[in-house]
């Protein structure tokens, strides 16, 4: 050894635990540099030096604790292997392939951080979860939308540099010993500044900003997934505000109550009869849920180079359009609960995926009751989030899903495309239509979605750019052709037709529920029930299409949903429930109450038209009615599901 060299940097270089801080010390700097690139990237316009200062101090927080517990199995493996094995060859290679696989993944996730924080202005979340769980679509999905291979052979780049680092840096901490006592003071003191940090690190996330996009930021990617994964079945009571159960009860039921309806019974239940004529012909009923096709879209609602042509002339000669109406979430399992459950949008996983839903009511089990028979079409595999189990098992007699289409023209990883579900559909309304019994039929399409692939020749543009612009106007194309074939068909005169998107198809805003984008159409047609265009501004939600949609049919039925007739009720007690993450929210004209994790609670006000409705620092009277509004009807709604209650007992069951 060299004279020269100094002591104390020769004992760093040969210490196992120097490789441990140099460890620790790269993750804090590729969080860093993650953050940089983030903030640069997706900084809100009008974000002050003070708030960026915060962002990196608040971010700093989070990812010293992530880094200490992405240490910690790296020390409990330096004590638990002895000192005569630590520097065998065998375990060298060992060591080392380990620390490149974990680097390589590392820096693999970085990059889906990226991508998946441009698609929805966040940290891994709830929907990354999601995602997880389905790795055929999603991978494939990855694979067609990004050029993986080129990020994979920079991932590996960056892990072979940084084993190259350590490799020289700590050549020789394969020699020195460490006493048992001396490992385990390592871990012991690695875990108590990790117990020391944790209870001050919020699970909702980073809070350093009134916007949201700055506080997602600030969070750390590998703690926003834990915390995702923590609470995607949590338990309602134990993390949201709550009031007594008799009171939620009323408040819900004075939320709930409508003219010509009546409460079936007293006490803790919304159980109704909704009033009705039962000599009115029991019409058709085609829902058609898009996906992803936002208002932001539709020329008709306000885009001046509009991307739905066919359904703008639909609504401008024959449709009723709805105007305010808003999802309950940004996944398609909330547009499926929201529109066939009208059940609200409880934090954690949507009812479609819980493990209590063969006891759900739907519209499929409401018109069951009264002698339909029932369909779900959808171009994916049924698989998908669990949708194919709650239909079948929430009254829909069959369903039809990609490997029921023999000979489908075009296909993406997402299953075939809109035009042949579309035309599938028409075919299946037939043969139902030739029974002579009323049908029931739903149809969720898939191609407006990453890779944004379609098939040529069908609209001018280019499938090979794979823009969204483009996939929003071959889904409005695939509609044309639905409805254009449907008026030659008998069913065309007895059907009432909705067309609404499951969400929109980008998250931006800065509150904790961006609603702007939560914007969705609703349009109506089918000549039985619309007798010209129409126009309705009516504030409402997913949870009030099946509840205005079986106010048009006008025959009596019973009811546990939480929606409302938008056709029917006062203007002024319009309202939207809302979910992003883990927030829940109510909506009410210029008013937002947010119930968050940890009881929390914030309160917003403007045009939520408007981007960014303004964070309310004294809310009023009329703000806690708001909020006391919101935790009634959420609250009633858990206490319903968990308990199996959100049924009407005597309903039919489903053909499996």
């Amino acid at each position: 050894m060299s004279n020269d060299v100094p002591a104390a940097e020769l004992s760093w270089k040969r210490s196992r635990y120097g490789f441990a801080g140099f460890w620790l010390l790269s993750l804090l700097a590729v969080w860093f540099l993650t953050r940089v690139v983030l903030f640069i990237a997706f900084k809100p316009a009008g974000a002050s030096v003070a708030e960026g200062v915060l962002v990196f101090l608040g971010g700093l927080h989070r990812d010293v604790f992530a880094a200490l517990m992405e240490t910690i199995p790296l020390l409990c493996w330096m004590l638990i292997v002895p000192d005569r094995s630590f520097g065998a060859m065998w375990h060298r290679v060992l060591f080392m392939g380990g620390c490149f696989v974990f680097w390589f993944v590392h820096s693999f996730m970085l990059f889906t951080e990226f991508f998946f924080f441009d698609e929805f202005k966040a940290r891994f979340n709830t929907v990354a979860v999601d995602y997880i769980l389905y790795p055929r679509e999603v991978f494939v999905n990855i694979w067609e939308s990004y050029h993986v291979g080129i990020i994979l052979a920079v991932c590996a780049a960056l892990s072979l540099g940084w084993l190259f680092a350590a490799s020289r840096l700590f050549n020789q901490m394969w020699e020195r010993p460490f006493a048992a006592r001396f490992r385990l003071l390592h871990l012991a003191a690695a875990v108590a500044l990790a117990a020391l940090l944790a209870p001050t690190l919020n699970l909702k996330g980073a809070h350093v900003s009134n916007d949201r996009t700055l506080n997602e930021v600030a969070n750390n990617g590998p703690l926003s997934l834990f915390a995702a994964i923590w609470t995607n079945n949590l338990d309602y009571a134990a993390f949201y505000k709550t009031m007594p159960r008799d009171e939620a009860y009323r408040r819900a039921r004075r939320l709930l109550a409508e003219p010509n309806t009546q409460f079936a019974e007293d006490g803790q239940t919304i159980r109704r009869r909704v009033g009705g004529d039962p000599n009115r012909p029991r019409l058709n009923v085609v829902i058609i849920l898009e996906e992803s096709l936002g208002s932001e879209f539709w020329g008709c609602l306000g885009r001046k180079n509009t991307l739905t042509p066919e359904m703008d002339k639909l609504a401008a000669e024959e449709g009723m359009l709805f105007t305010d109406l808003f999802a309950s979430g940004n996944r398609t399992v909330r547009g499926f609960e929201g529109v066939l459950s009208s059940f609200p949008p409880l934090p954690g996983e949507s009812i479609v995926k819980r493990d209590r839903s063969d006891n759900v009511e739907t519209i499929a089990r409401v018109l069951k009751r009264d002698g339909y028979s029932t369909v779900f079409l959808y171009g994916g595999r049924g698989v998908f989030d669990g949708m194919r189990s709650f239909a079948v098992r929430n009254g829909y007699d069959r369903f039809v899903e990609q490997k029921h289409f023999k000979h489908p023209s075009f296909t993406t990883i997402w299953g075939v495309c809109d035009e042949d579900l579309m035309l599938r559909a028409v075919e299946e309304f037939r043969e139902l239509a030739k029974t002579g019994q009323p049908f029931c039929g739903t149809v969720l399409s898939v191609s407006n979605h990453k890779p944004y692939s379609y098939p040529k020749g069908k609209i001018p543009e280019d499938p090979d750019k794979r823009l969204r612009e483009y996939a929003v106007k071959y889904s409005d194309f695939a509609l044309g052709r639905f409805f254009e074939a449907a008026k030659k068909e008998a069913f065309w005169t007895n059907t009432v037709f909705v067309v609404v998107a499951d969400h929109g198809a980008r998250v931006y805003g800065k509150q904790s529920i961006p609603i702007h984008s939560y914007e969705i159409p609703l349009l109506i047609t089918g000549p039985a029930v619309v007798k010209g265009p129409a126009r309705v501004s009516r504030l409402g939600c997913s949870l009030d299409v099946p509840t205005t949609l079986l106010g048009l049919l006008g025959r009596p039925y019973e009811s546990l949903f939480f929606g409302r007739d938008l056709l029917k009720s006062p203007p002024a007690e319009g309202r939207a429930l809302l979910h992003h993450n883990r927030d829940i929210g109510l909506l009410t004209h210029d008013r937002l109450a947010v119930l968050g994790l940890k009881q929390s609670v914030e309160f917003y006000q403007g045009d939520p038209k408007v981007v960014d409705m303004s964070l309310l620092a004294q809310p009023t009277d009329a703000d806690r009615e708001l909020e006391k509004d919101a935790i009634a009807i959420y609250q009633v709604a858990d206490d319903l599901y968990m308990n199996r209650r959100y049924r009407i007992d005597g309903a039919p069951g489903a053909v499996r």
